[in-house]
């Protein structure tokens, strides 16, 4: 059965762990109104994907080095000065020196006290957030969100399992063209969690039918039926990966092992000879 992401997955415990940023910080950016959770059934507050996004930018300028205090200061008045048709998810968040500024477009300025910041006013940048807008204008902003999503799942892939799937899936869904490094990346996180390798196939089934002469696809789809126990078929994707890519090492390799398992020793020879003369 597919896993749904559930749109309130977070705790307040959770996010503290995840993202570094005290409760003290939390508890005031949730009562300036940036984030709204909702309950759960003991009453506890849970968080939703979108909410992660907005919680990381403090989590960044903390980093940056910038007082709690200013974080939640200039948050709140961030909040109260945009004008209602620029949404916060279509701003920038960053760490300027000991200050935090905003920008949209080629416009630059502190958020505490509104002042612009010119060009030459501006030291090296510490930290970078961007607040992710998924309402598509037209097919540029679709690809900036795209890519914005998709380098947000890389930063959370190795800490958090359930976001990066989320933000691949939006890079997925958001992109005006096939994104080959989502479908690669979101098949390897799913493969990863043991579990859930049938979606992880399900993953690069769909990607081949958009890629269908790459190699590394055709390796990982393998690898995947190979945890599946589907040996015969892992051996298949494993040769059209050769087929594809002579060289491909590790495929010679993989193959020889279930060659072995499936009493074929001249699969195993054949491979494996390959397999040394690739790497020696």
């Amino acid at each position: 059965m597919t896993r749904r992401i559930d749109s309130h997955d977070y705790s307040l415990r959770s996010l503290q762990s995840l993202l570094g940023v005290s409760r003290r910080v939390l508890s005031g950016l949730i009562d300036a109104g940036f984030v709204q959770p909702s309950r759960g059934r003991r009453n506890e507050l849970r968080f939703t994907f979108q909410d992660v996004v907005v919680l990381r930018t403090a989590f960044h300028l903390q980093s940056a080095k910038i007082a709690s205090r200013k974080i939640l200061r200039a948050l709140a008045k961030l909040k109260a000065d945009l004008p209602e048709e620029l949404p916060l998810s279509g701003i920038r968040v960053t760490a300027v020196g000991d200050t935090v500024a905003v920008k949209t477009g080629h416009a630059q300025w502190d958020a505490t006290s509104g002042q612009l910041l010119l060009d030459f006013e501006v030291a090296p940048i510490k930290g970078d957030v961007a607040f992710l807008d998924t309402t598509p204008r037209d097919v540029k902003s679709r690809e900036q969100q795209a890519d914005e999503w998709f380098a947000l799942a890389e930063q959370l892939t190795g800490t958090d399992a359930v976001g990066a799937e989320h933000a691949y899936r939006k890079t997925l869904e958001l992109a005006p063209r096939p994104h080959y490094h989502a479908y690669t990346n979101l098949g390897v996180l799913l493969c990863e969690a043991e579990t859930r390798c049938d979606e992880a196939l399900s993953v690069f089934d769909s990607a081949l039918t958009l890629f269908p002469d790459d190699a590394l696809l055709h390796f990982n789809r393998a690898v995947v039926l190979e945890e599946l126990k589907r040996y015969e078929a892992a051996v298949t994707a494993y040769e059209r990966c050769i087929e594809l890519d002579p060289t491909h090492a590790d495929a010679h390799f993989n193959v020889a092992r279930l060659s072995e398992i499936r009493g074929d020793k001249q699969g195993v020879l054949r491979h494996l000879n390959a397999y040394r003369r690739l790497i020696g």
